[in-house]
Parts: C-alpha cells; sequence; structure tokens
C-alpha cells in the first residue's frame, strides 16, 4: 500500500477549525477573532462552492435573461418613444411632424398599405364627458309630433261622433272640474314595508336591468305617444291640476321600445367611431351619454319628460320655470317623482333633471318627498 494514500485527507471545513484550534490555543486572548475567522471563511465558502456546483443552471439562467434585456425595447433607451412605421400621420395639436431621411439609401415604393393613426376629434370627446343625462333622446323632445298637451290629449280623445275639436275653454272648464286636490296621507312616522314585487317601484337604473320577462300593458298618450296605460289617468289628472292653475305640462319622450333605445344608443357608436375612436372607446363614451338599452326607465313605460309653453330644453333652466316649481311642488300627490333629483346625484348616477318624472305610486311617492330620499335610497332601506 503506498504511504500517501494512508495519509487521511481533511475537508477544508476541517482545515480552517484544526487552523482555528492551533491559533487558540496559542492565544487565548483573541479566541473571538479565530472564531470570527471561521465563521466568515466558512461562509464564503459554502457560497461560492453553491455556485460552482450548480454553474448550469445559473448559465442558462444568466441566457436567459441577457436574451430578454436585448428584446426588450426599454434597452434601446436613445429610440424615441413617438417614432412610428406610419407613412402620414399627425399630431394631436395638428402640426405636421418633418422627419429627416434616415440614410441616403432611396427606398424603394410599395404597394403595401401602412397603418395610419387618425386624429380623434376632441369636441366629441367633449360633448360626451359633458353629457350627464344619458336618458335624454336625442332632440326627441323639439319634435313637434313628439310632444302633447293637456289641449292635445283631450282632443285625441274626443268621442268620434261628436266630430268636432274640443275648445280651449272647454278644457279649461273640464280641468277645474276634475282637478279636485287629491288625498294625501299623514307623514308615516313607523317605516313601511313596500313589496319589491310592486310594479309602480321597480328599480330600473345602470345597475339594475329590466327583468327578462317583465311585461306590461301599453296605453296611447295621444298618436304615437304610448306609456303604462295604468298611469294615464294619473298622468291626465296631473295635467289637469296644473292647467288649472294656470301652469302649462307638455309631454314629450315617454315610452321607447328597445328598437328605439338600441337605435339611440347605436347612433352615439357610429358617431364617436367616425370621429376616430375604437369600437370600445366608443362604447364607453356612448355609454355615459345615452343609457345602455335594457336599463332606460322609458323602456317599461313609467317615465315621463315634461316641457312647458315657452321653454322646451330638457336642462336645469326647466327647474326654475313655473311647469317645473309646480311639479316639485305636486307631482308627489299623484304618484309621480323628481327621478333625479339634485343632491342626489352620487346616489342616482345621474345628474339634476328637473324634467323626468316617475311614477311610483301615491304612497311611495309622498313617503320619497317627506324623507327626501331618492327611489334608490327606497329600496336599499324599505323595500323587502
Amino acid at each position: 500500500m503506498n504511504a500517501g494514500n494512508s495519509v487521511k485527507k481533511y475537508s477544508y471545513k476541517e482545515k480552517v477549525i484544526s487552523r482555528v484550534d492551533r491559533f487558540n490555543r496559542k492565544h487565548k486572548m483573541f479566541k473571538i477573532f479565530g472564531l470570527l475567522y471561521a465563521i466568515i471563511a466558512i461562509s464564503v465558502y459554502n457560497f461560492l462552492f453553491y455556485f460552482y456546483r450548480n454553474t448550469k443552471r445559473f448559465t442558462c439562467l444568466a441566457c436567459i435573461l441577457l436574451f430578454f434585456v436585448a428584446s426588450s425595447s426599454f434597452s434601446y433607451p436613445g429610440m424615441a418613444l413617438t417614432i412610428s412605421f406610419a407613412s402620414d400621420f399627425e399630431r394631436i395639436d395638428s402640426e405636421t411632424i418633418e422627419t429627416q431621411p434616415l440614410s441616403e439609401t432611396t427606398v424603394e415604393e410599395s404597394d403595401a398599405q401602412l397603418a395610419i393613426i387618425e386624429d380623434v376629434d376632441s369636441e366629441v370627446i367633449k360633448e360626451a364627458l359633458e353629457s350627464g343625462n344619458p336618458d335624454v333622446a336625442e332632440a326627441e323632445h323639439l319634435d313637434p309630433e313628439k310632444q302633447a298637451s293637456l289641449y292635445d290629449i283631450l282632443n285625441a280623445n274626443a268621442t268620434e261622433d261628436e266630430d268636432r275639436v274640443v275648445e280651449t275653454n272647454e278644457i279649461e272648464e273640464e280641468a277645474v272640474a276634475t282637478a279636485a286636490e287629491p288625498e294625501v296621507e299623514a307623514i308615516i312616522e313607523s317605516e313601511p314595508d313596500f313589496d319589491e314585487d310592486d310594479w309602480k317601484i321597480m328599480l330600473v337604473n345602470k345597475q339594475h336591468p329590466i327583468p327578462d320577462d317583465y311585461e306590461f300593458p301599453l296605453g296611447t298618450i295621444t298618436g304615437t305617444m304610448r306609456c303604462d296605460e295604468r298611469i294615464i289617468t294619473p298622468l291626465l289628472d296631473m295635467m289637469k291640476a296644473a292647467n288649472s292653475e294656470g301652469v302649462s305640462l307638455i309631454i314629450c319622450s315617454p315610452y321607447r321600445d328597445m328598437n328605439r333605445q338600441t337605435m339611440l344608443f347605436d347612433n352615439k357608436i357610429d358617431k364617436y367611431m367616425a370621429a376616430g375612436m375604437s369600437y370600445m372607446e366608443a362604447y364607453n363614451l356612448a355609454s355615459q351619454a345615452v343609457t345602455v338599452p335594457g336599463h332606460s326607465e322609458h323602456q317599461v313605460g313609467l317615465a315621463i319628460d315634461i316641457i312647458t309653453d315657452g321653454y322646451s330644453n330638457l336642462d336645469e333652466g326647466f327647474g326654475n320655470t313655473n311647469a317645473g316649481k309646480w311639479l316639485a311642488a305636486n307631482s308627489y300627490k299623484y304618484g309621480f317623482i323628481l327621478r333625479y333629483p339634485a343632491g342626489k346625484e352620487h346616489i342616482t348616477s345621474i345628474e339634476f333633471e328637473p324634467w323626468h318624472f316617475r311614477y311610483v305610486g301615491v304612497d311611495a311617492a309622498t313617503f320619497m318627498v317627506q324623507n327626501d330620499i331618492c327611489l334608490e335610497e327606497l329600496w336599499s332601506t324599505y323595500v323587502k
């Protein structure tokens, strides 16, 4: 046997410990330094040895990381972020960008069609973002054929065998005779319970679509104007009461069917897309300007927009007219509520609409007015 092979081989750790042990025996006052040396030497050895045993693994990882960095756009800080391969485009401020040739080499013409970045009409975007009343039909309230006064309704309902037109003075006499003050219950002190299945208080908004199986009887107001037939009588009573006090109420934009609402919504999308938006951008903005089909109260025939003689705009100014003031003070007596009141925008998600009235029944309307709550608040607390 070779004598060299019989000599015991020590590991690096054992050599360090042996060396420190000899140092500590000679220098007992400095044992702490020997201990620190042993800890540092063994730790560094183990760390380096770990990488040595996993050389292939770390080499592969480094290659992958290098490839990722080399192929990423942020590895080229010298390249401008506004560079485009479009052959011709304009800046947002409509100023033309002057480009310089990349080299002296002449680029041959090609039949390939390159992408063109289109400008978006800023006025169209501004109009959409400023729209806070998405349940307003475009210009529908300005069409005389889409309006109905008390005179128009009573004339349309006159019996055919009379073969005459109802005179204005007859309307006024009938209004005074039939405009008796409705009985309004006293303030309810205990909390009432409203039934969620009651059609009168159905909640329809952005979060609550019209149920797929919901059906209701349509009645004709006059001509092509329709609504839920169950609200026609209280609507006429309210108009007669207002007329007896010298206030003119003109109905516009009552019931809209799904096709009409879809057309209004699609028209907005087409308008925004024509201005340079993508479909999804146009859809998002259209939903802020027009109620998404299936989420409009007009589609269940319970919502009525109202204007008056001399003021046909659907805006906040209507609230300052005699008609707007009369409705705000008296509509609840006939079962109607100001659907989107001022100060409740954070709840309804709709800005103040002094022209938009919704039928909920006398009981609910009275309770809501007495407690200064909107329909969403009624549902969140009192509907069971």
